[in-house]
């Protein structure tokens, strides 16, 4: 047992070895003694893919090389000094960091072979409270020597640079120093450029502070495509903004410097990016209905696959109704989350201002999304919050969607503004793929004619189900009963939901239209619409049974289908589309007389696709379709953001 340290000169004189002297006595040693390992006890299970205290799913790498070791050593990880490794390069000795109090913990083996999986990058790293100087060149008429100059200022100075690059022909030149030398870094450039400045030929230096270095370390960077690019996209993709970047000589890091407010929550992106770990969404829920239901239940049996398979965590941090809800940071137990959200205690106060509350605790998760499976009103205003905290959203709900156009436009706006995804497939055909297909079209340049529909799987199923002889009253008890309607079937039966669905669709394809801009025929007699409770309703359709079957024999007879058809109809110069929705008698060759049971049809006729319109077709309502499109609009969030 020796100390370390401490050591000796050759002429006996005691010095210190200065920063982590104790490691480098350890690796001397471990070098003058031919050690077969030489091993560093700290207070972590090794060296981390992150700092903990930002990303709670940061873990300990199980093994790295020598190179990338002292790759993080140069962007200020303190775990060990640059100096420690070099005896056991020389000596080709590895190095294992535990940790003290659980002997059991591997840790992180470090050695000239480093970690087997190339694909993986090493770690994310932060080095915080730094300042970010820039030099301007203005004249463009000779080559500018501004890099030389500042940085021989800077080390003139003794000021330590953490960063630095400069444009082509060193016309501009960018520098990070620590933020506490910021003054004295400024006033040595100035005085270095003092005569240009004078002369006009440079610009002020220019001071951006606090902010942050975030490097990302990969062995593979420089031999494997898309990596730099994945880690660019990231925080693009949450707009995190950036000051400016470098890529390391050795190709095994890329730095950029952010400002400081965003230091947090770039790491986290980056950290999920490159599949460091699990990648963790956090999912809030709101609606206990048949769409959340279904949508818990599938989570919980997909679960496991997508975190074995995909390297996806689905962590549902909290469920709510319209009084109560339950949180869990950590991840709720989703056997039990139905008898912990009755159990919890009732809050009358509007929901929409409630669950703001919980934001600030939900942003601060990961990837953290809000899942909207209600059917409330207003809940516009709650997305916008969720947006202006960095929350995603995903929705089947379809009402924010046809709120007044300029509303519609803003909240819109505040997903892009905030750089956070907003989708909606399911608003329109459950988990079938019409809104992505409509923009697809769009998006490649074709011209939408005719958008033509049964937009209802309710009204579709109603349609089968009379058909076939069933009176309309216990047709509608069942498609109640199996949960192929609105909480309120009046919505179905009026067409409100259909219309509400082909106005999603005109306004996808740029038409700034409203509600009653659309012809609507409802599927029964509008006096039976009135406001009822949901008994007395049902037992009022019993009315119409006689008079629903007379119609329909006779529709057989002529070889017509009962349909509840939707259209969204674009007249050749027309400003503006001619909405209508309502019951049609169609022949049976007409694609929507093969429906059956909840099974929904789209048709889009366009200039590609004039002969023969382009066809969307499969269930269209229930609560376990509408949630599998919700959970495959969850998915594309961790996808996105993922850069695949």
């Amino acid at each position: 047992m020796t100390t370390g340290f401490l050591g000796r000169t050759p002429d006996g004189r005691t010095t210190s070895l200065g920063r982590n002297g104790s490691d480098y006595t350890a690796t001397l040693l471990g070098w003058a003694l031919g050690a077969g390992e030489v091993v560093s006890w700290t207070d972590v299970p090794g060296v981390m893919t992150a700092d903990p205290a930002l990303v709670e799913e940061a873990y300990p790498l199980r093994r790295m090389s020598y190179w990338e070791a002292l790759e993080l050593a140069n962007f200020g990880a303190r775990m060990f000094h640059p100096r420690t490794m070099v005896p056991l390069i020389a000596a080709g000795i590895p190095m294992r960091i535990r940790r003290t109090m659980h002997l059991e913990d591997p840790g992180t083996l470090i050695d000239a072979h480093g970690d087997e999986d190339q694909t993986r990058p090493t770690s994310v790293t932060s080095l915080e409270n730094l300042a970010l100087l820039s030099v301007q060149w203005r004249s463009l008429t000779r080559p500018a020597d501004a890099a030389l100059r500042v940085l021989r200022a800077i080390a003139a100075g003794g000021i330590t640079v953490w960063m630095a690059n400069q444009a082509a022909h060193g016309q501009s030149v960018g520098i990070v120093v620590p933020a506490a030398e910021v003054d004295r870094a400024q006033a040595l450039l100035t005085a270095e450029l003092a005569r240009e400045q004078a002369d006009g030929e440079v610009e002020a230096v220019g001071v951006r502070q606090p902010v942050s270095l975030l490097t990302l370390v990969a062995e593979a960077m420089g031999q494997r495509p898309g990596v730099a690019g994945r880690f660019f996209h990231s925080l693009g993709g949450i707009g995190v903004n950036v000051l400016t970047s470098v890529q390391g000589a050795s190709s095994r890091s890329v730095s950029c410097v952010v400002g400081a407010e965003d230091t947090a929550v770039a790491v986290r992106t980056v950290h999920a990016a490159f599949n460091l770990a699990h990648q963790n969404l956090s999912l809030f829920v709101l609606g206990k209905g048949s769409v959340g239901s279904e949508l818990l239940g599938q989570v919980a049996a997909v679960g496991a696959a997508l975190q074995h398979d995909h390297d996806l965590r689905l962590n549902v941090v909290g469920v709510a109704d319209s009084r109560r809800a339950v949180f869990d940071r950590a991840g709720l137990a989703l056997q039990g989350w139905r008898s912990s959200l009755d159990e919890a205690s009732p809050d009358d106060t509007p929901w929409q201002k409630r669950y703001v509350a919980l934001f600030d605790q939900i942003k601060r998760l990961p990837v953290p999304i809000l899942v909207d499976c209600s059917g409330a009103d207003g809940m516009e205003a709650l997305y916008e919050e969720a947006f202006a905290r960095g929350i995603h959203v995903v929705a089947a709900n379809k009402k924010p969607l046809t709120i007044p156009w300029d509303a519609r436009q803003a909240l819109l706006a505040a997903a892009r503004r905030g750089h956070r995804e907003y989708l909606y497939e399911t608003t329109v055909g459950a988990s079938l793929p019409v809104i992505e297909t409509l923009k697809d079209l769009v998006r490649t340049g074709d011209t939408v004619h005719l958008v033509e529909g049964s937009f209802s799987g309710t009204l579709g199923y109603l349609s089968n189900e009379i058909m076939a002889g069933v009176p309309l009253s216990e047709a509608v008890r069942q498609a109640h009963a199996l949960g192929y309607t609105e909480p309120n079937p009046q919505d179905d039966l009026a067409g409100l939901d259909a219309a509400r669905k082909t106005l999603i669709l005109a306004r996808e394809l740029g038409h700034a239209l409203e509600l009653s801009d659309i012809e609507v025929t409802p599927f029964v007699a509008a006096e039976l619409l009135a406001p009822r409770p949901l008994d007395a309703f049902l037992e009022a359709l019993t009315d119409l049974d006689a008079a629903f079957a007379e119609k329909l024999a006779a529709a057989r007879e002529r070889g017509r289908v009962l349909r509840y058809l939707a259209r969204v109809q674009l007249p050749k110069g027309a400003a503006r589309a001619v909405l209508s929705v309502g019951p049609v008698y169609v022949p049976t060759e007409h694609p929507a007389a093969r429906l059956r049971g909840t099974e929904s049809f789209v048709a889009f006729t366009t200039e590609r696709y004039s002969e023969y319109p382009l066809l969307v077709q499969g269930p269209g309502a229930g609560g376990a379709v509408t949630a599998a499109g919700v959970l495959a609009d969850i998915l594309r969030v961790g996808q996105k953001l993922r850069g695949r």
